[in-house]
């Protein structure tokens, strides 16, 4: 990519365009290979200690081959999104000269390697709730993998796309494109609307935080350097950098924090996208190891009965009518529809009794037999999302007390079935880490160059940064999933705009375009691959 001429904007710049490529030393390359060849052989060994050790008496080959494709592709994901996220935390510090080229992304690797193994799990368990509750429960199936594989390599597709053309597009918002596509053709394959296959009101709580992070990332940027401007009046903070001298040590050190945060953030949120996925094909294919949480204590059990016992007695005040024979499809149903009805209650209060003797039979999830494995974990997920949507909308108009319990028990069920083994977490730190030293070339120069008519100042890429990371962990926190392409290319924007620097439109016009067409053209690539595996997996 050294061949890529400076914009014509900075063409008159006293300023140097930062070095882009580096030769690495042959110690360098060994530390690298090094590193990653530990990794690798921790995550095999890792998962071959988790088969093994799960009781299973009719192990094939074909699961383990099925669940090879499966990684690969769900880590090719990560990869190709480690080519646009995670190289946006490197823009600012590099046109500004903080840190050499090199540096900066090996810098930006080991944060993100730190936030994806400090993440929580909750975007990722969020982004797989949008998913078919037909197809979550059924992951092992041939259409639980056609879902997987559709909206994976839909993903990955677009991503290649506009990574190409060096547009910072959004890897968050095309993922989600590609769950509603494989939403809606599995409804219409099943003969329904297919507005009906797809959780709308989580999709729209998603669709409001990726469509306003721009909006929000522009606004607050600019902002904030107009802040800047008011408060601190050091004329060295406002102006371009000089050739290629770093900047003074204050100015570096506040822009390395920024670009570290949103390094970290962005491990912790979008490389959770990957692993709620990889949890599915683990579940899908080797059910016994991964499909309830088979490390947690005796103590658990106990606990699990406890807020059994105490939803189960607290409900019976609000059944309406008897649980029908079909309980579990009733439940299907109502999370499907989110319309209750007489037996929702009721039909809640039997799953729940009937997972507590199962519980109570086996004394630790560890002793569940493989046979009854995925049963068990399906039943879990089934009664969590029952009461997930049951306290969201108020459902059943219990009291906050009555709530509190079966907000108690949706823990229990939750704590059984979504975990994340820190194998998986290593996976997918690696594949972001690959992708970006792979890939950040192209979308850094965009960032750098080409949003707006003059270079990057100090002030400017400090406030982009920090509005970035802000917003990142907030919704981290809050377990959403942003973009943190949109977040900080618009922040770019944003302060480009307060100092009158002027943008570059075409840019602007550009990633706009791939903005307004990500969501439906993952939707429509996943929609047509689903229709595809689906039939070739039949």
């Amino acid at each position: 990519m050294s061949d890529i001429a400076l914009d014509p904007a900075l063409a008159g710049s006293a300023t140097k365009r930062p070095k882009l490529d580096h030769n690495s030393g042959m110690a360098t390359i060994l530390l690298f290979v090094g590193l990653l060849t530990a990794g690798l052989l921790y995550v095999a060994y890792s998962l071959y200690v988790d088969a093994t050790a799960a009781p299973d008496d009719h192990r094939t080959f074909l699961p383990f081959l099925l669940l090879g494709v499966a990684l690969v592709i769900a880590l090719g994901f990560e990869f190709v999104n480690g080519f646009h996220d995670t190289a946006n935390a490197v823009a600012t510090v590099i046109y500004t000269h903080s840190l050499p080229a090199n540096v900066a992304v090996v810098w930006s690797g080991v944060f993100n390697l730190l936030g994806v193994l400090v993440s929580t799990g909750a975007v990722a368990f969020g982004i797989i709730s949008l998913l078919p509750v037909e197809l979550i429960l059924q992951v092992g199936s041939s259409a639980g993998f056609a879902m997987v594989f559709a909206l994976l390599i839909a993903a990955i597709l677009w991503n290649l796309a506009t990574w190409w053309f060096g547009l910072p597009a959004s890897s968050s918002h095309t993922l989600i494109g590609s769950i509603i596509g494989v939403g809606i053709a599995n409804a219409l394959l099943r003969g329904r609307d297919g507005t009906s296959g797809v959780d709308w009101s989580k999709a729209t709580e998603i669709g409001y935080s990726l469509l306003l992070s721009p909006l929000f990332g522009f606004a607050c940027a600019a902002g904030l350097f107009l802040l800047l401007k008011f408060a601190i009046r050091n004329p060295a903070l406002y102006e371009e950098p000089k050739g290629n001298q770093p900047p003074p040590w204050w100015i570096r050190g506040l822009l390395i924090l920024t670009c570290t945060g949103v390094s970290f953030f962005h491990g912790s949120n979008d490389g959770q996208k990957g692993m709620g996925l990889i949890m599915l094909i683990l579940i899908g294919t080797v059910p016994t190891a991964y499909a309830l949480n088979r490390a947690m204590p005796e103590s658990h059990t106990l606990a699990y009965q406890q807020a059994s016992a105490g939803a189960v007695t607290v409900m019976q005040a609000f059944v309406k009518a008897p649980a029908p024979e079909k309980y579990r499809d009733d439940l299907t149903e109502y999370i499907r529809t989110k319309q209750i009805t007489d037996t929702t209650v009721a039909s809640f209060q039997k799953l729940a009794l009937d997972i507590s003797d199962q519980v109570a039979a086996y004394k630790t999830l560890a002793k569940v037999p493989a046979a009854a494995v995925q049963n068990v974990r399906n039943d879990m997920y089934l009664a969590s999302e029952t009461a997930r949507l049951l306290l969201k909308t108020h459902g059943a108009k219990m009291d906050a007390a009555s709530e509190a319990k079966i907000k108690t028990l949706q823990k229990a069920f939750d704590d059984s079935t979504k975990f994340i083994p820190d194998w998986v977490k290593v996976a997918v730190a690696i594949a972001l880490g690959l992708g970006t030293m792979v890939g950040w070339k192209r979308i850094v120069i965009t960032v750098g160059e080409k949003i707006g008519k003059s270079h990057l100042t100090y002030a400017q890429g400090a406030s982009a940064e920090i509005v970035a990371m802000a917003t990142i962990g907030a919704a981290d926190g809050l377990g959403l999933p942003v973009s943190t392409t949109h977040v900080l290319s618009s922040g770019v924007a944003g302060t480009m705009a307060a100092n009158k620097s002027g943008l570059q439109l075409s840019t602007l016009r550009n990633m706009l375009l791939a903005w307004v067409l990500t969501l439906p053209v993952a939707m429509a690539l996943s929609a047509g691959l689903y229709v595809l595996f689906a039939k070739l997996f039949a």
